[in-house]
């Protein structure tokens, strides 16, 4: 029987997480240390402009229709409540700026990643490779927050609200809590969404097997449902409904570089 413990410990031990080779990790770990200062200026650059931008989703959340279900109130507990509520939106902003940049990145520099790290030459990346993968960042985090917008949103907040009917207590939301479960839904969903594009870059680049990926499948597995929990509303529901697409999604990045790989 598979143990996520022991599995951790057991890829732990190996380096890398049994996923990357050593060269790999080694070659990972310092391109991330040299880009440092341009992640957190992409990090800051998101959260700068994303401030203004949740006041704008902030009023279209109250006046949209499908965000409040019958019978429920929003009410708003502090007067810092609102400003509190666009910095949590526009953190969540930046760090979406900052996956998809770290996305391209190894995409971009993916070869030159390994080859800094076992001393060989690097293939260049062409521009239209780097073109698909945008194209393919915007296209899974629009299907991410359409399956979030359709499924995840309406059926949770429906459920919450039945759920304290069925208690005979009366729905009322905190404006920080509800819109804050919101896009909460929407992050998660468009950030997990990305895992093909994550798992394809790494595959394309030779800073990860395959094989490794299919002998750790256990431990990736459980790692999607951690993920889905730390991303996700805290609830059971949440985990699962964020976490579970992760593994489908997963599974299909392995059968998409299986039947295009040039191996």
């Amino acid at each position: 029987m598979y143990s996520p413990i022991g599995g951790i410990s057991r890829l732990m031990d190996e380096g890398g997480f049994g996923l990357l080779e050593s060269a790999g990790w080694r070659g990972l770990s310092l391109h991330l240390q040299d880009r440092a200062k341009l992640y957190v200026g992409v990090f800051v650059l998101g959260f700068v402009a994303g401030y203004p931008v949740a006041e704008v989703l902030i009023e279209w959340f109250l006046s949209a229709e499908g965000f409040i279900p019958d019978g429920v109130q929003v009410i708003i507990l502090q007067p810092l409540e609102v400003i509190l509520l666009q910095l949590r939106i526009a953190t969540q902003i930046g760090f979406g700026l900052l996956v998809a940049t770290l996305i391209l990145d190894l995409a971009w520099n993916g070869r030159m990643v390994l080859s800094r790290a076992s001393r060989s030459v690097s293939e260049a990346v062409g521009i239209a490779r780097i073109f698909v993968i945008i194209l393919a960042i915007i296209v899974l985090g629009g299907l991410g927050a359409a399956y979030a917008h359709t499924v995840l949103i309406p059926f949770l907040l429906q459920y919450l609200s039945e759920d304290a009917a069925a208690s005979g207590l009366k729905s009322t939301w905190q404006l920080q809590s509800w819109i804050g479960f919101i896009t909460g839904l929407y992050f998660s969903s468009i950030v997990g969404f990305q895992i093909p594009v994550v798992i394809v870059v790494l595959l394309r680049a030779g800073v990860m097997e395959r094989s490794a990926i299919i002998e750790n499948r256990g431990f990736l597995w459980f790692a999607a449902l951690f993920l889905g929990a730390l991303i996700s509303p805290p609830d059971p529901i949440s985990l699962f409904l964020v976490g579970g697409p992760m593994l489908v999604l997963l599974e299909l990045a392995l059968v998409y570089d299986r039947a295009f790989s040039k191996d």
